[in-house]
């Protein structure tokens, strides 16, 4: 096969695709199912404590953050391959012996404890495997298939919002935690199996991996990152974009569902939905737009271009937050409707999905073409951390927020900081030529 019939075929054709692809898929659906059950888990046995989910997911936030850069040291020294099915057994056969804890420990106490130190060293685990993952899309394909791929890997994200998380609901419902917990830990040691099998060209390092090896390829990482001023300047806006998005999905969902909409006397289809399934609906809104715009995406030529066009992308993102807070201001919490709510949240979710397509996609794609594969692991360990450093601040200030003043007042925080962000980002010139 020639160099242009490579460069030409559908990217499923690869190999090693396909088994990062299964990988992935089986993966990401037990993670899906794990945050799922923890989040409502938690309320449920703390007697509804924001603060303490917030504690939770601030806690894990901050794992992830500290040995990302660990990740990505060992990811441009290490083979990626093996860095991601040894991460993936780890963390099945942890959540295995965290639900064996439980069944042994019946105190609610014990869970939470349980379910904290899970998290964070699930978490610490997941620093490990990121970097090494999301670096690897450019060993395995060509260049010029890096958008159609990671198309196909929103698509799938898409499928597993709309298909996993309706599972996720019906399973939280009417299973015991125990057997949804124990199916979780088998879907990571599957993916583990499936990426075992991945073969690519790496070069070991010629010197072993010493903590002093590791500041200095951080230090060259973050020198290489300085000279992107296209990058670092998009990181920042990335950073306070985050920041102020996070505790919509993270913290406001799970709240809402469990103060506003379990102690109403009755909501939208709530002869079939319980309360808990309308955020597995909330979630299959954004997959089935993800899921479109993704499409979309994997058929469009990349381009060389795309700081400009994801800032207005993001413009247009807060003017949908900007409708949420208002809508729930008006709706719930002066108590016109509901229903009316769960309906515009949903139409927000199906623009926020879209939306989300168009922007990670151009991005992820820019930064795989412009780093050099070399640098990708360190480089990518950095982004994340740059890009998520303030997420648990977020999560425990959101948490702390919904505790003393409600959702009103965090929704509205949150939607004029995006705002504002929005609009920086749209004016600043190293953004735009990104």
């Amino acid at each position: 096969m020639t160099s242009d019939e490579k460069k030409t075929m559908n990217v499923f054709a690869n190999r090693n695709f396909r088994l990062i692809f299964l990988g992935a898929l089986v993966s990401e659906l037990g993670a899906l199912l794990y945050s799922f059950a923890v989040g409502f888990y938690i309320l449920e046995i703390s007697d509804n404590n924001a603060f303490l989910q917030g504690l939770y997911l601030a806690l894990c936030g901050a794992a992830l953050l500290l040995f990302t850069p660990v990740g990505g040291v060992l990811g441009d020294r290490v083979n990626k391959a093996k860095i991601m099915y040894v991460c993936d057994y780890i963390k099945g056969g942890m959540i295995l012996t965290a639900t064996l804890l439980m069944m042994i420990l019946p105190d609610r106490a014990a869970h939470i404890v349980i379910l904290f130190i899970l998290g964070i060293l699930g978490n610490v685990v997941s620093g490990i495997f990121e970097p090494a993952a999301g670096a690897m899309l450019p060993n395995i394909v060509e260049p010029q298939q890096l958008q159609q791929a990671n198309a196909y890997f929103s698509i799938k994200s898409s499928m597993q919002s709309i298909l996993g998380v309706v599972l996720a609901g019906i399973l939280y419902a009417v299973l015991p935690l125990n057997v949804l917990f124990l199916t979780i830990g088998v879907c990571f040691i599957i993916s583990g199996i499936s990426e075992m099998l991945i073969r690519y060209q790496h070069t070991p390092s010629p010197e072993p991996v010493t903590f002093r090896l590791a500041v200095s390829d951080l230090k060259e990482g973050l020198l290489y990152l300085q000279s992107q001023k296209a990058i670092l300047a998009f990181l920042g806006a990335i950073l306070f974009i985050n920041f102020f998005f996070t505790p919509l999905t993270g913290n406001f969902v799970p709240y809402f569902i469990k103060t506003d909409l379990a102690a109403a006397p009755s909501f939208l289809f709530d002869s079939f939905l319980k309360p808990e399934m309308w955020s597995s609906v909330f979630s299959v809104c954004i997959g089935a737009s993800s899921l479109i715009g993704a499409v979309l995406m994997s058929a469009r030529k990349q381009e060389e271009q795309c700081g400009l066009k994801v800032a207005r992308r993001l413009c247009v993102l807060s003017g949908v937050m900007i409708a949420l807070v208002a809508g729930y201001g008006w709706l719930v919490a002066a108590n016109v409707s509901l229903n009316a709510f769960l309906v515009l949240f949903c139409a927000g979710c199906l623009a926020v999905g879209f939306l989300l397509s168009f922007i990670n996609i151009p991005v992820s794609t820019t930064v795989q073409r412009r780093v050099e594969k070399a640098m990708l692991s360190k480089v990518s360990s950095l982004l994340s951390v740059g890009s998520q450093g303030l997420i648990p601040i977020a999560s425990v200030l959101a948490g702390a927020a919904l505790q003393a003043f409600g959702s009103t007042v965090l929704l509205a925080i949150c939607a004029a900081g995006f705002t504002v962000t929005s609009v920086l980002m749209l004016t600043n010139r190293h953004v735009k030529s990104l």
